[in-house]
């Protein structure tokens, strides 16, 4: 092969290159600023301690509609920016509404009393929310009627202090194994990156549809979620 040839190969592997990486600059970049269309007229974050301090009247002015705040996980274990962001969202005029995170590890029993000890009542909250996913720390995997009975005591007593159904937050994974929208007739937090979700036994009432948007007021990625119309 004379060197000609080969100088030539080089260059239009370079150039092939450089496309490559440019096309996937760009694809970021849109992830990051992607939300779905108008037609979901009502969006919005959700957020934990993850988040760092959240600047909220940055985060509205971004087109936040309301903010779904983590407030507690497992039996005992509480969100330590809960009560600054319950009040950031608050002062914004923004909706608001309380997330917890349950484990298969710990009595359904004793996360109810875990978040409603520490939420307060608030008539113009949205529902509360129950996230629902398979965690690194907990090994447990209980049969299907046990998981599903222990969900129903859960929801019973947060609704007692809510007065609202509760939202059920939930993975695919987790819907996979254990079936849980067919069997509990809650709202559907359903969760999928870009493409509207279809994995829920019955329609999603809200949908996390990019996990990597980036706000004013929130540094890194954010969840961004819209409600069915």
């Amino acid at each position: 092969m004379n060197l000609r040839l080969w100088n030539r190969r080089i260059g239009l592997a370079g150039a092939l290159l450089v496309v490559l990486g440019l096309t996937g600059i760009v694809a970021v970049t849109l992830a990051f600023s992607w939300r779905p269309s108008d037609r979901f007229p009502f969006q919005g974050v959700d957020v934990s301690d993850a988040n760092g301090a959240v600047d909220w009247w940055g985060v509205h002015k971004g087109s936040a509609d309301f903010a779904y705040v983590r407030a507690t996980s497992g039996a005992d274990a509480r969100d330590r920016r809960f009560e600054a962001n319950w009040a950031g969202v608050y002062e914004t005029g923004m909706r608001r509404g309380a997330i917890h995170i349950y484990s298969l590890c710990r009595l359904a029993a004793d996360q109810a009393n875990n978040f409603n000890t520490t939420v307060p009542r608030d008539r113009d909250a949205l529902p509360a929310a129950v996230e629902i996913d398979f965690a690194a720390d907990c090994a447990s995997r209980p049969v299907r009627r046990v998981v599903l009975d222990e969900l129903r005591r859960y929801h019973t007593m947060v609704e007692a202090h809510t007065g609202k159904p509760v939202l059920l937050k939930i993975s695919k994974p987790f819907e996979a194994a254990y079936g849980v929208t067919a069997a509990v007739a809650r709202p559907v937090w359903a969760v999928q990156d870009f493409f509207p979700p279809d994995y829920p036994a019955r329609p999603w009432r809200m949908w996390q549809a990019n996990s990597m948007r980036r706000i004013d007021g929130i540094e890194g990625p954010v969840h961004w979620n819209v409600v069915a119309p």
